[in-house]
């Protein structure tokens, strides 16, 4: 008697969840159509833990590592861009798919449009200079400031990096230490190893002995 009713209540729980993630679609679809949804967010699974996705209608904008607060994450999209923010699976859809693809070896480039509005001036620059790292390449901080048109400002092209808002798919883990090391990363040198071993730039060499 007990387990049955147990087996009901998880069933029925289970189907007001799916109701409600339902309505969160239907909610976020009738949105869009009326114009009045300017930033939609999902989340996607990874090697490197869940990541959080977030798009504008110009494009990716902010993708993230677990140990960022969503809620911050929106909260600054809200000031800086729109308040106008739902729950989007189906949104954020183009942009999981590359990286599922990506994280199995099936893809080297995103093509997914970018929406660079959360960062401006040589910060921008830099991040820009990062984008156009090809897979299996890495840079030095001084060649990607360099890129960014301020030679000597390789401290800064670092600081700008750290802060990256859309890892991975602008590849700050492409800029290392000129002469060997990984240098930093924003979502912490463990991750930053594996998509570079991911991209067949390290294959089994040591970390610290890489450079450029």
């Amino acid at each position: 008697m007990t387990d049955d009713l147990e087996r009901r209540l998880s069933a029925s729980a289970a189907a007001r969840a799916l109701d409600l993630e339902a309505l969160r679609s239907e909610l976020a679809r009738r949105a869009a159509d009326e114009g009045v949804l300017d930033v939609a967010y999902g989340f996607a699974d990874s090697p490197l833990g869940p990541l959080t996705v977030i798009v504008t209608g110009r494009g990716l904008v902010r993708l993230s590592y677990a140990h960022e607060a969503v809620d911050e994450q929106l909260e600054e999209i809200a000031t800086r861009i729109s308040p106008r923010i739902l729950a989007s699976p189906d949104r954020t859809d183009a942009v999981r798919r590359q990286l599922d693809e990506y994280f199995a070896g099936d893809r080297r480039h995103f093509d997914v449009p970018i929406d660079w509005r959360l960062v401006r001036g040589f910060r921008g620059d830099v991040l820009r200079a990062t984008s156009r790292i090809p897979f299996g390449a890495v840079s030095s901080y001084r060649e990607v400031a360099t890129e960014a048109g301020s030679p000597n400002a390789y401290r800064a092209a670092g600081n700008a990096l750290g802060s990256n808002p859309i890892p991975i798919v602008v590849p700050c883990h492409r800029v290392l230490h000129t002469g060997g090391g990984l240098g930093g990363y924003t979502g912490g040198l463990e991750r930053k190893e594996y998509l570079l071993r991911l991209e067949g730039v390290l294959e089994g060499n040591d970390p610290a002995a890489i450079g450029v």
